[in-house]
Formats: structure tokens, C-alpha cells, sequence
């Protein structure tokens, strides 16, 4: 059974940093990632990292968020940094099998006060 968890989120500052991880478990995750939403608004894709370390990011987080994975650990990072009020979501940790079925994770709030 596939389980992720995400830890990291809480109430920052705006200019500030998080970081939020994701541990997975019960498959083998060929695309891990990060989505968000934020109240009245569709869950948007964050960022995004390949097996073999290819990312993407939405176009409103670049140069700001890093995506990071261990392999071994089937763990996903998220670093926010210069978070901005517009950030403020809940974060879900996303993960994709091998047989291509996807996983999410319960979510963790990020707030950013301006």
C-alpha cells in the first residue's frame, strides 16, 4: 500500500524559507512532486522530479523553489524561498508508481504573512 507523508509546512513570513518533505513508501516512484491549492482555487502542479532528476516547476515559482529527491530513501523536498503571501496553500506530496498509478499525500499548510 503506498503511503506518503509530508512534514515541513507552518506560518512564515513574508521573504522567508520552508522546507517540506515527503516520504513515500509501499512502490517504486518513478515522478515524485509537490501540488498546492489554495482556498477557491484548483490544485495547480508545483514542481515535479524524474527518477533520473529532471524537474519542472510552475512558472510562478521559479528561481525561488527547489525540488530535491533521494531515491533511496523515496523521500521528495520541496525549498521555498522568498515565499510570498500568494503562496500560502496547502501542499500535497504526489507520487507516481512504475505501473503509472498516483498517490498523494494528506497535505500540509504553508501560511505566508505579508
Amino acid at each position: 500500500q503506498v503511503q506518503l507523508v509530508e512534514s515541513g509546512g507552518g506560518l512564515v513570513q513574508a521573504g522567508g524559507s520552508l522546507r517540506l518533505s515527503c516520504a513515500a513508501s509501499g512502490s517504486i516512484f518513478t515522478i515524485m512532486g509537490w501540488y498546492r491549492q489554495a482556498p477557491g482555487k484548483q490544485r495547480e502542479l508545483v514542481a515535479s522530479i524524474t527518477v533520473g532528476g529532471t524537474t519542472t516547476y510552475v512558472d510562478s515559482v521559479k528561481g525561488r523553489f527547489t525540488i530535491s529527491r533521494v531515491n533511496a530513501a523515496k523521500t521528495v523536498y520541496l525549498q521555498m524561498s522568498s515565499l510570498k503571501p500568494e503562496d500560502t496553500a496547502v501542499y500535497f506530496c504526489y507520487a507516481r508508481t512504475v505501473v503509472g498509478r498516483d498517490s498523494w499525500g494528506r497535505g500540509t499548510q504553508v501560511t505566508v504573512s505579508s
